[in-house]
């Protein structure tokens, strides 16, 4: 997630929409003041063209408190949870919060969204990674709280989409260069492979559903799908 006060822009991270690889990108363009929530280790030493995490710790009244058992247990505090403040796959309503109206409705604000059938394969692959066992498909869908992937409601504010510009990973580099373009940003910046799965999904990804798992899919990103017209 990036709060660029230097070129006025917002970038909401949406998942498995090539977002680590647009991250990476945008960093270069970053100054001092700008925000960026870390990543990864692996993915922030990739950051080598532009800034790591910055300016995402965040003194504010509405920054969730870290658990008390957590603290006396001393356990980490991990990057991606709301008690750092600004973190990498927050809501846009969230950001809007922090950042208040005057900077929200007057900074360019962008996401990007994909195909919710593709996109609920690749992110299994993803979070069985490096498993030896690894669920099957039907089996990891089975449990929406760990499968469900929440694209919509970060850049959604209300139930209605709630950014500039929506961009589509079917159509990633043209889209990336629109979003570019509308920030003002002259210069070609090539994406980076990043955070990509190892493993192939050679079947293609209609392969891995039957009739009762797509519907069921689309039940679960119906916004996403009446928003952007996609079809299994």
């Amino acid at each position: 997630m990036i709060v660029s006060h230097k070129h006025k822009f917002i970038y909401l991270k949406t998942m498995k929409t090539a977002s680590s690889s647009m991250e990476i990108a945008l960093s270069q363009l970053l100054g001092p003041d700008d925000i960026i929530t870390p990543a990864r280790p692996d993915l922030e030493s990739q950051r080598d063209q532009g800034v790591g995490g910055q300016n995402y710790r965040l003194d504010h009244p509405d920054v969730p408190k870290r658990p008390l058992w957590r603290r006396i247990l001393g356990r980490p505090e991990r990057y991606y949870h709301p008690t750092v403040g600004y973190y990498e796959h927050m809501p846009g309503w969230r950001v809007r919060q922090y950042v208040g109206e005057d900077i929200w409705n007057s900074y360019y604000k962008f996401a990007f969204e994909r195909n919710p059938w593709d996109r609920q394969v690749s992110f299994y692959f993803y979070k069985t990674r490096g498993k030896d066992s690894p669920p099957t498909f039907d089996q990891f869908i089975s449990r929406k709280d760990k499968a469900y992937v929440g694209n919509y409601d970060i850049y959604a504010i209300g139930g209605e989409i709630g950014v500039d510009f929506v961009g589509l990973y079917e159509n990633v580099e043209q889209d990336f260069s629109k979003a570019l373009k509308d920030i003002g940003v002259k210069e070609q910046i090539a994406l980076p492979k990043a955070n990509v799965s190892s493993k192939k999904k050679e079947r293609g990804y209609r392969q891995f559903f039957n009739d009762e798992t797509r519907d069921m899919m689309a039940e679960w990103y119906a916004p996403e799908i009446t928003a952007f017209d996609y079809k299994f």
